[in-house]
């Protein structure tokens, strides 16, 4: 659990004000949408995000304001967090009392994916037996396909795809098909085995996509990325 400060009278009020000031900004509509992708903060992000750059970088706030168990608040909190403040047991702790996908996603990208200990979790978190956090180590692992290749097996990881992404409860399966795709979109050598798997697997084949949006089904989503960076 992310370790509390001391609660001085000073950093208890100024919880207090954050936590109003999200209150004042709660909307009942915005949380309707929000609830049907599982999440349940009612503010606008954009506001939100304006709360915690009006605070700055400030590990003592967020440490409270993670406590409050709230969802908004732990937002603000990954916000006014550093990620040299934390280290891999709090991460791991961190992770696991996230409760809803928005928050999640925003700690491993702004927390874990700067932190000095995200090789140590991506590897704990791929082999958890977690389906959500194992979902974290996937993403990790695609961040790392990204931007750092070197020592990853890509072909091992294909394996496991294959033969466990159909199967995967919805958070693991997307977070996989994400690792999916980014090897056939960085790695031209394995480029034709990563659509050959996503064709035969057909996973988010059928999803709903907005217009000019990019699909999530591998295949697509491959073949558009290696499209727009030759210029086509």
């Amino acid at each position: 659990m992310m370790q509390v400060g001391t609660g001085s009278s000073a950093l208890e009020a100024e919880v207090d004000e954050v936590r109003a000031e999200l209150a004042e900004l709660a909307d009942p509509r915005i949380l309707a949408v929000n609830a049907k992708r599982g999440d349940d903060h009612a503010v606008n992000l954009t506001a939100l995000r304006a709360i915690a750059k009006h605070r700055g970088k400030r590990p003592d706030l967020a440490r409270e304001l993670w406590a409050t168990g709230a969802s908004a608040e732990k937002l603000v909190a990954i916000l006014v967090s550093k990620p040299a403040q934390h280290g891999p047991d709090e991460l791991d702790a961190m992770l696991r009392e996230a409760g809803t996908p928005k928050v999640h996603d925003w700690l491993v990208s702004n927390l874990v994916m700067k932190s000095r200990h995200r090789e140590q979790l991506r590897l704990a978190w791929l082999a958890d037996a977690d389906p959500v956090v194992a979902s974290a180590g996937w993403a990790l692992t695609s961040d790392r396909v990204v931007k750092k290749p070197e020592g990853i097996d890509q072909p091992a990881l294909l394996d496991v795809i294959e033969a466990e992404m159909p199967g995967a409860p919805e958070r693991l399966q997307w977070a996989m098909n994400t690792c999916l795709a980014q090897i056939g979109i960085t790695n031209p050598a394995l480029r034709e085995r990563a659509r050959g798997i996503g064709e035969r697997l057909g996973v988010l084949r059928d999803y709903p996509t907005p217009p000019n949006c990019t699909s999530p089904f591998a295949p697509t989503w491959i073949d558009e990325m290696v499209a727009r960076a030759d210029g086509r």
